[in-house]
């Protein structure tokens, strides 16, 4: 419990200092592009071999294919539905998207964390604070120039924070009697909501602010993240 707690609190910390450095700090676009370019690397390793493969094992390929595959077309759907309602720039419609991209990645960490380890989940937990904070730094940047107060916007980032520390916690807590066959639904349910975050908006932004060191950067990303699988695997 002290070590779900205790993920919980970097990750989802991740979003409030992110959050900050935007509004405070300096961040250039090409920077911003370049660390997106850098978590969405990470993340997409992460999701693969802390989730779906050991899914996989415990299960069978049938569970963990149509956990991916609903969960991509679940995200895909709710996606969209927000851009049609909101749109997908500044206010509501973008703290909406970055919920959205959020629920499914702390959920699955939360589920990663069941009978795991001190070291892991160490990939899946390293990847997502590394996706979260240059996320909040250019949602939260976004936002103070749409015309919202730096304290408003502070705030809103501060409860996106708590509602996805719930999330993890929920993940964990209220999955932990489920059987294998569909632990590993839901652990690659995530999975595939967070494959299908990385497709539309997190390397298509990477692109957009750094199209020349976006690839690099995920190169880096998934170096990062098969370096801490590698530590955690021991």
């Amino acid at each position: 419990m002290l070590m779900l707690f205790a993920v919980v609190l970097v990750v989802s910390g991740a979003l409030v200092v992110g959050a900050a450095w935007g509004i405070y700090g300096r961040l250039t676009e090409r920077l911003e592009g370049f660390l997106v370019a850098l978590a969405g690397g990470a993340l997409l390793l992460s999701v693969t071999s802390e989730l779906i493969e050991p899914s996989i094992e415990k299960s069978s390929v049938l569970h963990a294919m149509l956990g991916v595959g609903a969960g991509a077309l679940v995200f895909a759907v709710c996606d969209y539905w927000i851009n049609e309602k909101w749109g997908s720039e500044g206010g509501g419609g973008l703290l909406a998207a970055i919920t959205l991209d959020g629920i499914p990645e702390n959920l699955a960490l939360g589920v990663a964390l069941i009978g795991a380890g001190g070291m892991e989940v160490a990939a899946l937990a390293g990847s997502i604070l590394l996706s979260n904070l240059p996320e909040a730094a250019g949602g939260a940047r976004e936002m103070a120039e749409d015309g919202r107060s730096k304290g408003k916007v502070m705030a809103l980032w501060a409860g996106t924070a708590i509602i996805l520390s719930a999330a993890a916690i929920i993940g964990n807590l209220a999955l932990e009697g489920v059987g294998e066959g569909t632990l590993a639904v839901i652990r690659c349910f995530a999975a595939g909501a967070v494959v299908a975050s990385l497709a539309t908006e997190v390397f298509p932004q990477a692109f957009r602010e750094d199209q020349h060191w976006a690839g690099i950067a995920t190169a880096l990303g998934v170096i990062l993240a098969f370096s801490l699988g590698s530590l955690s695997g021991g």
